[in-house]
């Protein structure tokens, strides 16, 4: 279920992408708040739809990628102390695919922000070393 947020400024989407595994991607709680999502809910619609979401739109995140992201508080933990699991990784083609998933104004409006956005940075090029 969708809730009221605010549309996000590009400088915010920006700062919400990341380059992990030669690629542009942002990850689950990221998209989840700017869709309007809890992250648990938001991952529950994509796991209903899971048979549009190949490893090449979507990858979960190894220990080592998401502790190098420096985003340890934003994983969630369980009652008994671990984490439950790590973030998913959306790609480009990925976060266009959410688009026949998550429905609602909100998500249309935020997902023309999110291409606009990433065709923008498309002229600003990161190089993985």
């Amino acid at each position: 279920m969708e809730k009221e947020i605010s549309i996000l400024e590009e400088n915010t989407i920006r700062s919400k992408i990341h380059f992990i595994r030669g690629q542009q991607v942002m990850l689950d709680f990221d998209l989840a708040e700017i869709y309007g999502y809890e992250t648990r809910r938001f991952n529950e619609q994509v796991k209903n739809n899971q048979e549009r979401f190949d490893e090449d739109f979507r990858f979960q995140l190894t220990k080592d990628e998401f502790e190098n992201l420096n985003l340890m508080s934003k994983i969630s933990t369980s009652s008994w102390g671990g984490t439950r699991k790590l973030p998913y990784a959306f790609t480009e083609q990925g976060i266009y695919m959410l688009m026949t998933v998550l429905k609602g104004e909100l998500a249309v409006t935020q997902s023309k922000l999110l291409i606009r956005t990433f065709k923008e940075m498309k002229h600003f090029q990161i190089f993985d070393y």
